[in-house]
């Protein structure tokens, strides 16, 4: 499934970012920037007690920046994107709101920049977008068998991190597509308060699914991963699953905005220029997520969760309907958090 999704995503494109970092090294606002990290990471160090560290710092522009963080739940370095607020730079005593955004399956902390305009977006917003890595089939969890601990990485150690070093404060939202998504509404779920607002686009919603359980299970396979891993076999480690299915805590969100969207799987417009083969993938994996996500919005209501959902007739598992339903939630995302 992964293997299938990578075709959705894209082929990664050389824009020159590395000279471009490069020669941002000589800029003024590299300075600026990796002293502020610096003297963030030391503090979140001593205070947050994470053990988490930035380590390299590489200016993108003049408002984005890819860190290196080295984890000591992961116990290796994962890259993070990062854009600046509007008056990051200009109100050096002002806290920020949190947008952490999360990609999918088969992809990296690129994705949102490479296939959306989200730094455009968010140009005139007073907002840290975070866009960590999660792993190609990272499933948003610390595994059952140790390691890695991507859970703990992003709710602890990188919301920590970027407290201390970028000036966020606690309003804070998280949005995620097909794997995505899941990790949005699992660390929501898991972490009540933690998030004011949660979007999920194109994911699955309910780990008692047969259809989930058996996409889960072909997936795994398909890329080399024993789902075991991740949260135990279902049958004997059955309350590992459950404590990571967001369908089985619908009163975990109270307090939290929740939007969910997906296409019923027909191609239409936005699908031009894919090939059969995407299209086919696209479609089988978006079609049978609209009546989970009907049957998961009722149970979030019946619990008083303030919820939207936008079900779209076409669409496909595929990046122009992300793209559209990213700028069509920006203004709320942005409300929420001020």
């Amino acid at each position: 499934m992964s293997s299938a999704r990578r075709m959705l995503t894209g082929p990664a494109r050389l824009t020159g970012r590395s000279l471009l970092a490069c020669l941002l090294l000589l800029t003024p606002l590299y300075g600026t920037v990796a002293a502020a990290a610096g003297n963030g990471e030391r503090q979140a160090s001593r205070s947050a007690g994470t053990g988490a560290r930035i380590t390299h710092v590489d200016e993108l522009d003049d408002r984005t920046v890819d860190l290196t963080v080295r984890s000591r739940a992961m116990r290796a370095s994962v890259p993070v994107r990062v854009i600046l607020p509007k008056s990051w730079k200009s109100e050096r005593d002002r806290t920020f709101p949190a947008v952490y955004m999360l990609h999918g399956g088969a992809d990296d902390y690129t994705s949102w920049t490479r296939e959306t305009d989200v730094e455009e977006l968010a140009a005139n917003s007073e907002v840290l977008v975070v866009m960590p890595d999660g792993g190609e089939h990272g499933y948003y969890s610390d595994w059952y068998d140790g390691r890695p601990r991507w859970e703990t990485f992003h709710t602890v150690e990188l919301v920590r991190l970027m407290e201390r070093s970028f000036r966020a404060n606690s309003s804070r939202a998280v949005i995620g597509l097909s794997m995505g998504g899941f990790g949005a509404l699992n660390y929501t779920a898991r972490h009540p308060g933690m998030f004011r607002y949660v979007a999920s686009m194109s994911s699955y919603v309910d780990l008692d699914d047969p259809t989930v359980r058996f996409l889960l299970r072909l997936g795994s396979v398909m890329d080399g991963v024993d789902i075991n891993r991740v949260w135990g076999d279902p049958k004997r480690h059955g309350d590992i699953w459950q404590a990571h299915n967001p369908a089985a805590m619908p009163g975990a969100f109270l307090g939290t905005k929740v939007h969910l969207s997906a296409g019923d799987g027909t191609p239409g417009p936005l699908d031009e220029g894919n090939t059969s083969s995407a299209l086919w993938v696209g479609s089988v994996s978006e079609a049978a997520l609209p009546a989970s996500l009907t049957k998961f919005a009722e149970s979030l209501r019946s619990a008083g969760v303030d919820v939207s959902t936008n079900l779209y007739e076409p669409g496909t598992h595929s990046w122009p309907y992300w793209q559209r339903e990213l700028h069509s939630i920006w203004p709320t995302v942005t409300g929420v958090l001020s």
